[in-house]
């Protein structure tokens, strides 16, 4: 496994690398790529490594929240993986007796943490793709499946500002599904509220996460989510291998569309 300051100078070597790259090319002049291209993978413990979690035992909840690394051939087998990310744990509405009236349960999650060189914070940009596409597993009690969001943090002006997008799965049989989220879809939220006014999100993309709201929809269970890998498209690129047929001659050409690149 890689230490933080390993993973620090990796990132700050790709930051040189690339903008010396860029201009070897002069690639500012060049069309910029639409190809696919995949933002966050969890297949190794240096991508888990990677992840913050957090619940709403951090402020006298009684929820519980966990990150790891799924090994389980059973459910990575299909998708021609060794490992995959499982965000997973216990939904209570409840809160610890102290804390009764004055905080609100039912609420876990887990994002990128802060990637930080030696240029500064790495920022991902979005600006020529139009949808977020994930690889997931929904399993977990059946109470919890409904109660997904995903959550993206940009370099906007207000830093409390999240934009959120239910996570809506269509496969409840704890099989792995690709969704595909169109970036405009997004609305604006702080603290956990609906922002009145609705702006345009940032194209510099800060952060990546799902969370699950059971105080919003009165979810409680064991809840669990595998995530395989967390990718920008565009329309021309929603497909996905899990879902074709793998005798169709269009196949392999398909499955070069879920490659992580």
């Amino acid at each position: 496994m890689q230490s933080l300051r390993t993973q620090y100078w990796a990132r700050s070597r790709k930051h040189l690398f690339d903008g010396l790259k860029n201009i070897l090319k002069m690639s500012g002049a060049d069309e910029p790529s639409r190809a696919p291209y995949t933002l966050f993978s969890y297949n190794t413990a240096d991508d888990i490594q990677m992840v913050a979690t957090g619940c709403d035992a951090d402020i006298g909840g009684n929820s519980t929240v966990h990150f790891d690394l799924d090994t389980s051939p059973i459910h990575n087998e299909t998708i021609g993986k060794p490992a995959t990310g499982r965000f997973w744990g216990n939904m209570r509405l409840d809160v610890q007796p102290k804390y009764q009236g004055r905080i609100r349960g039912g609420y876990a999650a887990f994002r990128n943490k802060k990637r930080m060189s030696l240029f500064g914070e790495m920022l991902e940009n979005i600006e020529f793709h139009e949808y977020l596409a994930l690889r997931v597993r929904l399993g977990g009690d059946p109470s919890t499946h409904n109660a997904y969001f995903v959550n993206l943090q940009t370099n906007g002006p207000i830093s409390t500002d999240l934009w959120q997008h239910r996570l809506y799965c269509k496969r409840k049989d704890n099989r792995w599904e690709d969704v595909f989220i169109p970036f405009k879809n997004f609305v604006r939220t702080n603290n956990g509220e609906l922002s009145e006014i609705q702006l345009e999100m940032s194209d510099k993309l800060r952060s990546v996460g799902i969370s699950i709201l059971g105080g919003n929809s009165g979810s409680t269970g064991d809840y669990e989510l595998g995530i395989d890998s967390i990718r920008i498209v565009n329309e021309k690129d929603l497909v996905s291998d899990l879902e074709v047929d793998a005798n169709s001659p269009n196949s392999s050409k398909e499955k070069d569309n879920w490659k992580d690149l």
